[in-house]
């Protein structure tokens, strides 16, 4: 079977109507195509945990969209009070975030949506106009994902076109997966990458394996192919030699959680990018949606760093086959590290560019800021 692609030819990682979500395992790819139907939080919660869907965004909305299924059952049968609606909302919320706590994009979605659902509790008569009101909300974060995608493709694009001075294409590396399926479609920083391609502008897109996980290979390679971007998949390990030969002339990432001072935790390797493309004086820029920032936090030591199971080292394909490791080795694998500001050329979001003040530090909050005051 194959994936599905959506009006514009890109892969759908999440398909949902009302009443019914089936997310792609993106465990199975790039050789087999399955969907999973998910039916409830608990299923979404365990889509989330067991990597079936992965990526910061896609994460958010696939666990939103878990519970909204399972409550659109309820919306005429729930007979208790509105308040006590709202407040059965906010513990599947508290649980589903429990899933993957490093993604700022989980806890953000959930905090806003149980906010929204005690005020509406606290005005309407009915329990079914809470649940109603939630599965509206839910729906609306699915197609704003989108929008937000491509309009940091966009940013991406004409930003790094201005800064390319005498080059006329621009051969850019990414790391880990960070398109259709980490998101509800088109991408962060390979939504940049896809709007360079489509702009004309791309020389060839270079994706790492990510090890141990393989998102690189297996998924950010797939839809490259799928949608016909020149590129070529190198080693992590080969990064540093390929910058060294001049084949590079940025990198974009993604990110699961920015700090205030630009601070960035993603993909285990990420730092290690950051330090090669430092030294090479390769930009390095960091791509996400506003909802990866994460303001309560002063820098990046605060990110609570989740740590996987060991098997993703020990047996091949993420821990799914064969044991290649010698039995009784001790293992360190976490998900994610932190890759200081200092390193970070830029952070390109849905509402245009950070760049850095004379004193080569981020201002995120006025940035945010700024973006509260418009009317």
């Amino acid at each position: 079977m194959a994936a599905k692609a959506d009006s514009d030819g890109a892969l759908q990682s999440i398909i949902y109507r009302r009443g019914s979500l089936r997310l792609l395992d993106q465990r199975k790819l790039p050789l087999e195509t399955v969907y999973v139907e998910i039916r409830s939080s608990e299923d979404g919660w365990n889509a989330i945990r067991d990597m079936v869907v992965r990526g910061a965004p896609a994460i958010a909305i696939a666990a939103a969209l878990s519970l909204a299924v399972e409550v659109s059952s309820y919306v005429e049968s729930y007979l208790s009070a509105p308040t006590d609606a709202s407040s059965f909302l906010g513990q599947k919320l508290e649980y589903l975030v429990s899933s993957r706590p490093t993604a700022v994009n989980l806890s953000d979605a959930a905090m806003k949506l149980e906010a929204l659902m005690q005020e509406v509790a606290a005005s309407c008569s009915a329990a079914k106009e809470v649940f109603q009101a939630y599965i509206e909300a839910a729906e609306l974060m699915l197609e704003e994902d989108v929008a937000s995608n491509k309009s940091i493709g966009s940013y991406g694009d004409s930003f790094l076109q201005s800064q390319a001075k005498d080059l006329k294409k621009l051969s850019i590396l990414t790391h880990c997966n960070t398109g259709s399926l980490a998101t509800a479609g088109y991408g962060t920083a390979l939504g940049v990458i896809r709007s360079l391609h489509e702009n004309g502008i791309l020389e060839t897109a270079y994706c790492t394996e990510t090890r141990p996980y393989n998102q690189g290979s297996r998924l950010t390679a797939f839809e490259l192919v799928h949608d016909n971007i020149p590129a070529t998949l190198i080693a992590d390990s080969a990064a540093a030699a390929l910058m060294k030969a001049g084949r590079v002339n940025g990198v974009i990432v993604g990110a699961d959680r920015v700090a205030a001072n630009g601070d960035t935790a993603n993909k285990i390797g990420t730092y290690s990018l950051a330090l090669c493309a430092k030294h090479h004086g390769i930009p390095f820029y960091v791509a996400a949606p506003l909802t990866s920032i994460d303001l309560s936090l002063s820098s990046g030591e605060g990110i609570v760093i989740e740590e996987r199971s060991p098997k993703e080292l020990l047996f091949s394909r993420g821990g799914l086959g064969e044991q290649v490791a010698a039995s009784g080795i001790s293992v360190w694998n976490p998900a994610f590290d932190v890759t200081p500001a200092e390193l970070i050329s830029g952070i390109i979001t849905e509402k245009g560019v950070i760049t850095k003040a004379g004193n080569d530090a981020f201002d995120i909050k006025t940035f945010v800021g700024k973006l509260a005051d418009r009317p």
